[in-house]
């Protein structure tokens, strides 16, 4: 069995694509644990703030 371009392109699109998907599922875990929720919550209060969105005067 030789390797050639077809079979190393095969090969590369595939692992690509798993590893894509792999990664994709783990972020999706990572954003919906539960134990997360307070983070995210402080993160996006930390970006609305009505202390330090007023213009200088």
């Amino acid at each position: 069995m030789t390797i050639d371009h077809e079979m190393l392109t095969g090969f590369s699109k595939s692992f690509g694509l798993f590893y894509l998907i792999a990664m994709s599922i783990g972020v999706l875990v990572y954003a919906y644990w539960p134990s997360n929720k307070e983070q995210f919550a402080q993160a996006a209060a930390a970006v609305v703030s009505d202390e330090e969105d007023r213009p200088c005067q």
